[in-house]
């Protein structure tokens, strides 16, 4: 592998311009911005590296990026990856332009460079090595590459249910990752399912004066109380059956989680917290972070928000949730559970609308594709990996580990503080070396 090695180190520099005209390029899926032009380009970009890629339309607004190359083994990896990135705003907290890809002290800034675009180039590094070097792939590889991920994957499972044959692997390394504070590789092997929620509470046909509260009902005060029969203070969802289905973790996934190195002071240093919720530490806190379903309030709009006092009592409030769904939770069924617990709880009346949701993934500890990963990532970073049955975020993994059947892992390009989806977004230049060499580690050895 050292001639491998040796081309990435003597080749990244090349990658990162890539990367930065990758960057440079705005692919705003919630805003329709720039998508067409980056799909191009995200197919461009694996046809220079000898890989053939075809644009391949959905039932939606944004095409999937599909390539394909032969190696020496028929042993298939699959890389899922999106060109989709998040709205960049406020973009008075950036430090450089988010479309301007900057280098500064070591770290590459750019909307997009974290999640998931350097890892895209990372793994386009990985290729170009093996055939500059070896003239072949260790391995035959595929990647799909959506443009819906970050407005939820609408289309993506009628995408890949329409698609199984083309999308035949044994293996599926997913979007990207990290390493840890202490600069050790995590790997990923699940993630939490999600589905999104709007809550909304109507009082009279127009605002009116506050001072007639005395007898107008106020939908912020009702929509107030329907969200407090949700949780209690110990942070316990109260929705009847909503624990039913959780599935009690295996005895390696809590080893694994019981030996993760405590990163509790650099955690709440970086968010200017002073503690966790109900005082979680060490293993619990761990535990509760990986293992356990969430409930969680993302706004709440209702009346007057702007500067100064305006005494109004509000027509309608409107709130926005998410709840992080663990194996072998569903969507459908916490929604069908939301429903009916407002109903018996008095609030029949508030009009409730979900998204479709994503289910919980997860790929077992003891996949031998499990152990590649992690084996290859103790080869490139020289430590041993940190593994993580499941991570806090949600994307469409289930298609790849249901409907496909797949083992799925995850690593990557970023760090602790690469604030993906916030302003200044950024990857360390020395972290994306290292992520392409873990890439072709992983590739070789998966051709043995």
């Amino acid at each position: 592998m050292e001639q491998i090695y040796n081309y990435i180190e003597e080749h990244w520099l090349e990658a990162i311009e890539d990367l930065k005209r990758y960057c440079a390029q705005p692919s705003i899926s919630a805003q329709a911005v720039g998508m067409e032009e980056t799909a191009t380009l995200t197919a461009e970009l694996l046809r220079v590296c000898g890989i053939n890629s075809q644009i391949l339309q959905t039932k939606g607004q944004y095409p999937v990026v599909y390539g394909e190359l032969k190696g020496e083994s028929p042993y298939t990896l699959l890389f899922y990856n999106h060109y989709d990135v998040q709205p960049p705003e406020p973009l008075e907290l950036w430090t450089s332009p988010p479309f301007k890809p900057t280098v500064n002290e070591g770290r590459l800034l750019a909307r997009g460079v974290s999640d998931d675009k350097g890892d895209i180039i990372a793994r386009l590094l990985a290729i170009k090595a093996f055939l500059n070097t070896r003239g072949h792939l260790p391995i035959s590889i595929k990647f799909l590459i959506e443009g819906e991920e970050e407005v939820g994957s609408p289309n993506l499972p009628a995408f890949v249910e329409n698609n199984r044959d083309l999308l035949t692997s044994d293996a599926c390394y997913w979007e990207g990752g990290r390493v840890s504070w202490e600069d050790r590789a995590e790997i990923i092997l699940g993630l939490k399912g999600i589905v999104g929620v709007e809550l909304e509470a109507h009082g009279a046909i127009r605002d009116l004066h506050s001072s007639i509260g005395t007898i107008v009902p106020n939908p912020a005060w009702r929509l107030v109380w329907a969200l407090g029969t949700l949780k209690d203070a110990d942070e316990n969802i109260l929705i009847e059956g909503f624990y039913d289905d959780v599935r009690p973790p295996t005895n390696e996934e809590t080893e694994a989680i019981r030996v993760l190195p405590s990163d509790e002071t650099e955690l709440k240093e970086s968010l200017g917290i002073e503690s966790f919720l109900n005082g979680l530490t060490g293993v619990d806190l761990n535990m509760r972070s990986i293992l356990q379903p969430a409930c969680n309030i993302n706004g709440f709009i209702s009346g007057y928000t702007g500067e100064g006092s305006k005494t109004v009592l509000p027509c309608y409030a409107k709130a926005k949730l998410d709840f992080r769904l663990v194996p072998d939770q569903n969507p459908k069924d916490i929604i069908a559970k939301l429903r009916k617990h407002l109903e018996k709880q008095g609030f029949a009346d508030i009009v409730l609308t979900a998204a479709e949701g994503e289910k919980p993934a997860r790929t077992s500890l003891d996949s031998p594709y499990a152990k590649i990963v992690s084996e290859a990532a103790r080869e490139v970073y020289g430590s041993e990996p940190i593994i993580k049955p499941s991570m806090t975020g949600s994307g469409p993994m289930h298609l790849f580990t249901a409907t496909l059947g797949l083992p799925v892992a995850s690593s990557g390009v970023s760090n602790p503080d690469s604030r993906p989806h916030a302003p200044d977004e950024n990857i360390r230049l020395a972290d994306f070396i290292l992520a392409a060499k873990h890439v072709a580690a992983i590739m070789a050895r998966c051709g043995q």
